[in-house]
Protein backbone atom coordinates (compact mmCIF):
# COMPACT_ATOMS: atom_id res chain seq x y z
CA UNK A 1 0.00 0.00 0.00
CA UNK A 2 1.71 3.26 -1.10
CA UNK A 3 1.83 6.01 1.49
CA UNK A 4 1.71 8.71 -1.21
CA UNK A 5 0.76 8.82 -4.90
CA UNK A 6 2.65 11.47 -6.82
CA UNK A 7 2.74 12.65 -10.42
CA UNK A 8 5.70 14.43 -11.95
CA UNK A 9 6.02 16.18 -15.33
CA UNK A 10 2.37 17.23 -15.67
CA UNK A 11 2.00 20.45 -13.63
CA UNK A 12 -1.16 21.50 -15.53
CA UNK A 13 -3.11 18.76 -13.77
CA UNK A 14 -3.76 18.52 -10.03
CA UNK A 15 -2.80 15.32 -8.19
CA UNK A 16 -6.44 14.61 -7.34
CA UNK A 17 -7.40 14.94 -11.06
CA UNK A 18 -4.72 12.49 -12.14
CA UNK A 19 -5.58 10.05 -9.35
CA UNK A 20 -9.25 10.11 -10.40
CA UNK A 21 -8.44 9.73 -14.10
CA UNK A 22 -6.09 6.81 -13.40
CA UNK A 23 -8.73 5.06 -11.29
CA UNK A 24 -6.52 5.05 -8.19
CA UNK A 25 -7.65 5.42 -4.58
CA UNK A 26 -5.55 6.84 -1.78
CA UNK A 27 -4.89 4.40 1.03
CA UNK A 28 -5.95 1.36 -1.01
CA UNK A 29 -3.72 -1.63 -1.51
CA UNK A 30 -2.57 -2.16 -5.06
CA UNK A 31 -0.61 -4.98 -6.65
CA UNK A 32 2.43 -4.02 -8.69
CA UNK A 33 1.05 -5.43 -11.99
CA UNK A 34 -2.14 -3.41 -11.52
CA UNK A 35 -0.19 -0.16 -11.52
CA UNK A 36 0.62 -0.71 -15.21
CA UNK A 37 -3.09 -0.71 -15.95
CA UNK A 38 -3.58 2.58 -14.15
CA UNK A 39 -0.66 4.13 -16.04
CA UNK A 40 -2.20 2.87 -19.28
CA UNK A 41 -5.51 4.56 -18.43
CA UNK A 42 -3.67 7.88 -18.38
CA UNK A 43 -2.01 7.13 -21.72
CA UNK A 44 -5.37 6.17 -23.22
CA UNK A 45 -6.66 9.70 -22.64
CA UNK A 46 -4.36 10.90 -25.43
CA UNK A 47 -3.07 13.70 -23.19
CA UNK A 48 0.32 12.09 -22.55
CA UNK A 49 3.09 10.73 -24.74
CA UNK A 50 4.39 8.42 -22.02
CA UNK A 51 3.72 7.38 -18.45
CA UNK A 52 5.97 5.18 -16.32
CA UNK A 53 6.23 4.75 -12.57
CA UNK A 54 8.51 3.89 -9.66
CA UNK A 55 7.67 2.52 -6.23
CA UNK A 56 10.12 2.50 -3.32
CA UNK A 57 7.83 0.84 -0.82
CA UNK A 58 6.52 4.20 0.38
CA UNK A 59 5.89 6.53 -2.57
CA UNK A 60 4.24 5.57 -5.87
CA UNK A 61 5.56 8.09 -8.39
CA UNK A 62 4.25 8.42 -11.96
CA UNK A 63 6.56 10.18 -14.42
CA UNK A 64 4.42 11.85 -17.09
CA UNK A 65 5.37 13.34 -20.46
CA UNK A 66 2.45 15.49 -21.68
CA UNK A 67 1.45 15.56 -25.33
CA UNK A 68 2.60 18.71 -27.11
CA UNK A 69 -0.34 18.68 -29.56
CA UNK A 70 -3.72 19.43 -28.00
CA UNK A 71 -6.58 21.40 -29.53
CA UNK A 72 -9.28 23.68 -28.15
CA UNK A 73 -12.85 22.44 -28.38
CA UNK A 74 -15.04 24.07 -31.03
CA UNK A 75 -18.83 23.62 -31.02
CA UNK A 76 -20.11 23.63 -34.59
CA UNK A 77 -23.90 23.36 -34.27
CA UNK A 78 -24.56 22.19 -30.72
CA UNK A 79 -27.36 24.17 -29.04
CA UNK A 80 -25.16 24.81 -26.01
CA UNK A 81 -23.41 27.96 -24.82
CA UNK A 82 -19.60 27.68 -24.93
CA UNK A 83 -17.75 29.07 -21.94
CA UNK A 84 -17.01 28.54 -18.26
CA UNK A 85 -20.29 26.84 -17.35
CA UNK A 86 -20.01 24.18 -20.06
CA UNK A 87 -16.29 23.68 -19.39
CA UNK A 88 -17.08 23.19 -15.70
CA UNK A 89 -19.75 20.60 -16.52
CA UNK A 90 -17.26 18.69 -18.70
CA UNK A 91 -14.53 18.94 -16.06
CA UNK A 92 -16.86 17.62 -13.35
CA UNK A 93 -17.27 14.40 -15.32
CA UNK A 94 -13.83 14.31 -16.92
CA UNK A 95 -11.18 15.45 -14.37
CA UNK A 96 -8.43 15.90 -16.98
CA UNK A 97 -10.54 18.09 -19.28
CA UNK A 98 -9.02 21.58 -19.19
CA UNK A 99 -10.53 22.96 -22.40
CA UNK A 100 -8.28 21.06 -24.81
CA UNK A 101 -8.38 17.56 -26.28
CA UNK A 102 -6.12 15.40 -28.50
CA UNK A 103 -6.92 14.77 -32.16
CA UNK A 104 -7.63 11.19 -31.16
CA UNK A 105 -7.72 9.33 -27.89
CA UNK A 106 -9.97 8.56 -25.00
CA UNK A 107 -10.56 12.11 -23.76
CA UNK A 108 -11.90 13.27 -27.14
CA UNK A 109 -14.31 10.34 -27.24
CA UNK A 110 -15.29 10.96 -23.62
CA UNK A 111 -16.05 14.62 -24.34
CA UNK A 112 -18.19 13.55 -27.31
CA UNK A 113 -20.18 11.16 -25.10
CA UNK A 114 -20.64 13.70 -22.31
CA UNK A 115 -21.91 16.31 -24.79
CA UNK A 116 -24.50 13.78 -25.96
CA UNK A 117 -25.47 13.19 -22.32
CA UNK A 118 -25.79 16.94 -21.62
CA UNK A 119 -28.04 17.32 -24.65
CA UNK A 120 -30.11 14.29 -23.60
CA UNK A 121 -30.62 15.85 -20.15
CA UNK A 122 -32.16 18.83 -21.99
CA UNK A 123 -34.52 16.56 -23.90
CA UNK A 124 -32.44 16.47 -27.09
CA UNK A 125 -31.56 13.02 -28.37
CA UNK A 126 -28.76 13.68 -30.85
CA UNK A 127 -25.69 12.03 -32.31
CA UNK A 128 -22.49 14.06 -31.80
CA UNK A 129 -19.32 13.58 -33.88
CA UNK A 130 -15.78 14.86 -33.29
CA UNK A 131 -13.69 15.89 -36.30
CA UNK A 132 -10.51 17.96 -36.75
CA UNK A 133 -11.20 21.56 -37.77
CA UNK A 134 -8.78 22.91 -40.37
CA UNK A 135 -8.14 26.64 -40.66
CA UNK A 136 -7.66 27.12 -44.40
CA UNK A 137 -5.61 30.27 -43.94
CA UNK A 138 -2.87 28.42 -42.10
CA UNK A 139 -3.60 25.06 -43.75
CA UNK A 140 -3.51 23.13 -40.49
CA UNK A 141 -5.77 21.73 -37.80
CA UNK A 142 -6.47 24.37 -35.15
CA UNK A 143 -9.34 22.82 -33.15
CA UNK A 144 -11.45 19.73 -32.60
CA UNK A 145 -14.96 20.39 -33.82
CA UNK A 146 -17.95 18.73 -32.16
CA UNK A 147 -21.12 18.70 -34.25
CA UNK A 148 -24.60 17.19 -34.17
CA UNK A 149 -24.84 14.87 -37.16
CA UNK A 150 -28.50 13.99 -36.60
CA UNK A 151 -31.12 15.30 -36.38
CA UNK A 152 -30.62 18.69 -38.14
CA UNK A 153 -30.19 21.72 -35.85
CA UNK A 154 -31.95 24.87 -37.01
CA UNK A 155 -32.86 28.37 -35.86
CA UNK A 156 -36.27 28.14 -34.21
CA UNK A 157 -38.84 30.74 -33.20
CA UNK A 158 -37.61 34.35 -33.21
CA UNK A 159 -39.36 36.62 -30.69
CA UNK A 160 -39.16 40.30 -31.66
CA UNK A 161 -39.06 43.37 -29.42
CA UNK A 162 -38.87 47.06 -30.31
CA UNK A 163 -40.41 46.83 -33.80
CA UNK A 164 -42.46 49.84 -34.85
CA UNK A 165 -45.93 49.09 -36.30
CA UNK A 166 -45.07 50.38 -39.79
CA UNK A 167 -42.19 47.87 -40.13
CA UNK A 168 -43.86 44.86 -38.53
CA UNK A 169 -44.70 43.11 -41.81
CA UNK A 170 -41.19 43.44 -43.33
CA UNK A 171 -39.47 42.42 -40.11
CA UNK A 172 -41.67 39.36 -39.73
CA UNK A 173 -40.78 38.37 -43.29
CA UNK A 174 -37.07 38.53 -42.40
CA UNK A 175 -37.67 36.52 -39.22
CA UNK A 176 -39.57 33.87 -41.20
CA UNK A 177 -36.66 33.58 -43.62
CA UNK A 178 -34.15 33.18 -40.78
CA UNK A 179 -36.22 30.56 -38.99
CA UNK A 180 -35.44 27.03 -40.18
CA UNK A 181 -31.95 28.12 -41.34
CA UNK A 182 -29.06 25.97 -40.14
CA UNK A 183 -27.94 26.76 -36.60
CA UNK A 184 -24.30 27.65 -35.99
CA UNK A 185 -23.14 27.76 -32.36
CA UNK A 186 -20.59 30.55 -32.91
CA UNK A 187 -22.33 32.60 -35.60
CA UNK A 188 -26.11 32.17 -35.39
CA UNK A 189 -26.70 35.20 -33.16
CA UNK A 190 -24.37 37.37 -35.27
CA UNK A 191 -26.02 36.25 -38.52
CA UNK A 192 -29.45 37.17 -37.15
CA UNK A 193 -28.19 40.56 -35.97
CA UNK A 194 -26.63 41.32 -39.36
CA UNK A 195 -29.83 40.45 -41.24
CA UNK A 196 -31.96 42.86 -39.20
CA UNK A 197 -29.24 45.53 -39.12
CA UNK A 198 -28.98 45.45 -42.92
CA UNK A 199 -32.75 45.85 -43.28
CA UNK A 200 -32.94 48.78 -40.85
CA UNK A 201 -29.93 50.48 -42.41
CA UNK A 202 -31.62 50.27 -45.80
CA UNK A 203 -34.69 51.91 -44.26
CA UNK A 204 -32.61 54.86 -43.10
CA UNK A 205 -31.78 53.80 -39.53
CA UNK A 206 -28.00 53.87 -39.93
CA UNK A 207 -27.35 53.80 -36.15
CA UNK A 208 -29.70 50.91 -35.40
CA UNK A 209 -28.73 48.55 -32.56
CA UNK A 210 -29.81 44.93 -32.81
CA UNK A 211 -29.22 42.30 -30.14
CA UNK A 212 -29.96 38.61 -30.72
CA UNK A 213 -29.72 36.09 -27.90
CA UNK A 214 -30.60 32.43 -27.60
CA UNK A 215 -33.68 32.18 -25.37
CA UNK A 216 -35.00 29.30 -23.33
CA UNK A 217 -34.54 25.66 -24.15
CA UNK A 218 -34.12 24.19 -27.60
CA UNK A 219 -37.13 22.31 -28.90
CA UNK A 220 -36.97 18.78 -30.31
CA UNK A 221 -39.51 18.65 -33.14
CA UNK A 222 -40.25 15.68 -35.36
CA UNK A 223 -37.86 16.99 -38.03
CA UNK A 224 -35.12 18.91 -36.21
CA UNK A 225 -33.74 20.51 -33.09
CA UNK A 226 -34.98 24.13 -33.10
CA UNK A 227 -33.07 26.83 -31.19
CA UNK A 228 -35.24 29.86 -30.23
CA UNK A 229 -33.94 33.45 -30.13
CA UNK A 230 -35.00 36.80 -28.71
CA UNK A 231 -34.24 39.80 -30.94
CA UNK A 232 -34.44 43.36 -29.62
CA UNK A 233 -34.16 46.41 -31.87
CA UNK A 234 -33.33 50.05 -31.05
CA UNK A 235 -33.85 51.81 -34.40
CA UNK A 236 -32.48 55.27 -33.55
CA UNK A 237 -33.16 58.15 -35.93
CA UNK A 238 -33.37 58.42 -39.70
CA UNK A 239 -30.31 59.61 -41.66
CA UNK A 240 -29.35 60.64 -45.15
CA UNK A 241 -26.28 59.15 -46.79
CA UNK A 242 -23.45 61.64 -47.03
CA UNK A 243 -19.87 61.13 -48.20
CA UNK A 244 -17.45 58.21 -48.39
CA UNK A 245 -13.86 58.81 -47.31
CA UNK A 246 -11.00 56.59 -48.47
CA UNK A 247 -7.68 56.01 -46.69
CA UNK A 248 -4.70 57.85 -48.11
CA UNK A 249 -2.93 56.01 -50.90
CA UNK A 250 -6.05 54.14 -52.04
CA UNK A 251 -5.69 52.96 -55.68
CA UNK A 252 -8.96 54.63 -56.79
CA UNK A 253 -10.82 57.91 -56.53
CA UNK A 254 -14.13 59.03 -55.08
CA UNK A 255 -15.36 59.82 -58.59
CA UNK A 256 -14.81 56.18 -59.56
CA UNK A 257 -16.70 54.97 -56.50
CA UNK A 258 -19.62 57.33 -57.13
CA UNK A 259 -19.78 56.21 -60.76
CA UNK A 260 -19.79 52.54 -59.76
CA UNK A 261 -22.56 53.18 -57.23
CA UNK A 262 -24.62 55.19 -59.73
CA UNK A 263 -24.76 58.48 -57.83
CA UNK A 264 -23.71 62.01 -58.58
CA UNK A 265 -20.64 63.32 -56.79
CA UNK A 266 -21.37 64.84 -53.35
CA UNK A 267 -25.11 64.01 -53.62
CA UNK A 268 -27.14 63.20 -50.52
CA UNK A 269 -29.51 60.26 -50.47
CA UNK A 270 -32.01 59.12 -47.92
CA UNK A 271 -30.66 55.95 -46.37
CA UNK A 272 -33.59 54.07 -47.86
CA UNK A 273 -33.21 51.04 -50.12
CA UNK A 274 -31.27 53.13 -52.65
CA UNK A 275 -28.93 54.50 -49.98
CA UNK A 276 -28.26 51.08 -48.52
CA UNK A 277 -27.57 49.60 -51.93
CA UNK A 278 -25.31 52.55 -52.73
CA UNK A 279 -23.22 51.88 -49.63
CA UNK A 280 -22.95 48.15 -50.33
CA UNK A 281 -22.14 48.76 -53.99
CA UNK A 282 -19.39 51.19 -53.01
CA UNK A 283 -17.93 48.69 -50.53
CA UNK A 284 -17.94 45.91 -53.14
CA UNK A 285 -16.35 48.19 -55.71
CA UNK A 286 -13.54 49.27 -53.38
CA UNK A 287 -12.85 45.66 -52.38
CA UNK A 288 -12.86 44.52 -56.02
CA UNK A 289 -10.34 47.20 -56.98
CA UNK A 290 -7.94 46.01 -54.29
CA UNK A 291 -8.51 42.36 -55.15
CA UNK A 292 -7.81 43.04 -58.81
CA UNK A 293 -4.36 44.17 -57.64
CA UNK A 294 -3.67 40.86 -55.89
CA UNK A 295 -5.00 41.70 -52.42
CA UNK A 296 -7.06 38.51 -52.19
CA UNK A 297 -7.67 38.88 -48.45
CA UNK A 298 -8.69 42.54 -48.63
CA UNK A 299 -11.38 43.56 -46.11
CA UNK A 300 -13.15 46.93 -46.36
CA UNK A 301 -14.96 48.11 -43.22
CA UNK A 302 -17.23 51.19 -43.20
CA UNK A 303 -17.03 53.32 -40.05
CA UNK A 304 -20.05 55.63 -39.74
CA UNK A 305 -19.64 59.24 -38.65
CA UNK A 306 -22.98 60.69 -37.55
CA UNK A 307 -23.86 64.35 -38.12
CA UNK A 308 -26.97 64.54 -35.94
CA UNK A 309 -27.39 68.26 -36.47
CA UNK A 310 -27.99 67.77 -40.20
CA UNK A 311 -29.21 64.17 -40.07
CA UNK A 312 -26.34 62.90 -42.25
CA UNK A 313 -24.14 59.82 -41.92
CA UNK A 314 -20.71 59.83 -43.59
CA UNK A 315 -18.49 56.77 -43.85
CA UNK A 316 -14.75 56.33 -43.44
CA UNK A 317 -13.65 53.22 -45.34
CA UNK A 318 -10.98 51.29 -43.46
CA UNK A 319 -9.03 48.98 -45.77
CA UNK A 320 -7.05 45.98 -44.52
CA UNK A 321 -5.32 45.06 -47.75
CA UNK A 322 -3.22 42.11 -46.58
CA UNK A 323 -0.44 40.57 -48.71
CA UNK A 324 -0.31 40.49 -52.50
CA UNK A 325 -1.06 37.07 -54.00
CA UNK A 326 0.38 35.82 -57.29
CA UNK A 327 -0.76 33.35 -59.91
CA UNK A 328 0.36 29.76 -59.34
CA UNK A 329 -0.30 26.57 -61.24
CA UNK A 330 -3.01 26.40 -63.94
CA UNK A 331 -4.82 23.08 -64.40
CA UNK A 332 -7.34 22.44 -67.20
CA UNK A 333 -9.44 19.40 -66.37
CA UNK A 334 -11.13 18.77 -69.72
CA UNK A 335 -10.09 15.55 -71.44
CA UNK A 336 -9.94 16.66 -75.10
CA UNK A 337 -6.36 17.61 -76.02
CA UNK A 338 -7.36 20.18 -78.67
CA UNK A 339 -9.69 21.99 -76.26
CA UNK A 340 -7.10 21.99 -73.50
CA UNK A 341 -4.48 23.37 -75.89
CA UNK A 342 -6.83 26.15 -77.04
CA UNK A 343 -7.75 27.06 -73.47
CA UNK A 344 -4.10 27.15 -72.44
CA UNK A 345 -3.18 29.35 -75.41
CA UNK A 346 -5.91 31.86 -74.54
CA UNK A 347 -4.92 32.12 -70.88
CA UNK A 348 -3.67 35.62 -69.95
CA UNK A 349 -2.42 35.25 -66.37
CA UNK A 350 1.12 33.78 -66.36
CA UNK A 351 2.68 32.14 -63.32
CA UNK A 352 4.13 34.70 -60.91
CA UNK A 353 2.01 37.66 -62.03
CA UNK A 354 -0.31 39.49 -59.63
CA UNK A 355 -3.45 37.40 -59.20
CA UNK A 356 -6.72 38.92 -60.42
CA UNK A 357 -9.88 36.82 -60.26
CA UNK A 358 -11.62 39.17 -62.71
CA UNK A 359 -9.30 37.84 -65.43
CA UNK A 360 -10.89 34.40 -65.05
CA UNK A 361 -14.42 35.77 -65.40
CA UNK A 362 -13.46 37.73 -68.50
CA UNK A 363 -11.60 34.71 -69.89
CA UNK A 364 -14.83 32.76 -70.38
CA UNK A 365 -16.76 35.76 -71.74
CA UNK A 366 -14.36 37.48 -74.17
CA UNK A 367 -13.17 34.82 -76.62
CA UNK A 368 -15.42 36.20 -79.37
CA UNK A 369 -16.51 34.36 -82.49
CA UNK A 370 -13.70 31.82 -82.35
CA UNK A 371 -13.92 28.04 -81.97
CA UNK A 372 -13.01 28.46 -78.29
CA UNK A 373 -15.54 31.28 -77.84
CA UNK A 374 -18.29 29.21 -79.43
CA UNK A 375 -17.39 26.27 -77.17
CA UNK A 376 -17.64 28.48 -74.10
CA UNK A 377 -20.97 29.95 -75.28
CA UNK A 378 -22.46 26.50 -75.81
CA UNK A 379 -21.28 25.14 -72.45
CA UNK A 380 -20.70 26.27 -68.87
CA UNK A 381 -17.27 27.54 -67.86
CA UNK A 382 -16.34 26.85 -64.24
CA UNK A 383 -13.26 27.41 -62.11
CA UNK A 384 -11.90 26.60 -58.66
CA UNK A 385 -9.30 28.51 -56.68
CA UNK A 386 -6.83 26.89 -54.30
CA UNK A 387 -5.33 29.61 -52.14
CA UNK A 388 -2.11 28.98 -50.23
CA UNK A 389 -2.02 31.50 -47.39
CA UNK A 390 1.56 30.60 -46.51
CA UNK A 391 3.13 31.20 -49.91
CA UNK A 392 0.51 33.74 -51.08
CA UNK A 393 -0.01 31.79 -54.30
CA UNK A 394 -3.35 30.97 -55.95
CA UNK A 395 -3.64 27.83 -58.09
CA UNK A 396 -6.47 27.81 -60.65
CA UNK A 397 -8.44 24.86 -62.05
CA UNK A 398 -10.54 25.46 -65.18
CA UNK A 399 -13.29 23.22 -66.47
CA UNK A 400 -15.92 23.29 -69.20
CA UNK A 401 -19.15 21.40 -68.52
CA UNK A 402 -22.07 20.60 -70.77
CA UNK A 403 -25.23 22.63 -70.18
CA UNK A 404 -28.07 20.56 -68.70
Amino acid sequence: MPKTIQFKGAPEYANRELIAAAGLKKGASIAYPEVKGHAQRLLDTGLFESSDFTYNGVDLVFNMVPSTVLYPVRLENLPLTPGKELDAALHDRLPLYHGKVPSEGGLTEDVRKVLEEILAAKGIKAAVAATPYTDLKVAQVTAMSFSVTSPPVRVGEIRLDGISPDLQAQVKTIAARLMKSNYDTENAAGNIERAFTSFYSDEGYAAVKVHAQQSGNSVMSSAAVEVPFNVSVEPGRLYKLGTFYLPSGAPLTMAEINKSAGVASNSLQKMSISGGVTLRTALLYVASQYKSRGYVDCVVTPHPQYDDTNGIVNYNFEVEAGPVFTMGKLTIENGADDLRAAMLAAWKLPVGTVFNENVIRKYYATQGNTPLGRTFAANIGRYKLYTNYETHIVDVVLRVERKP
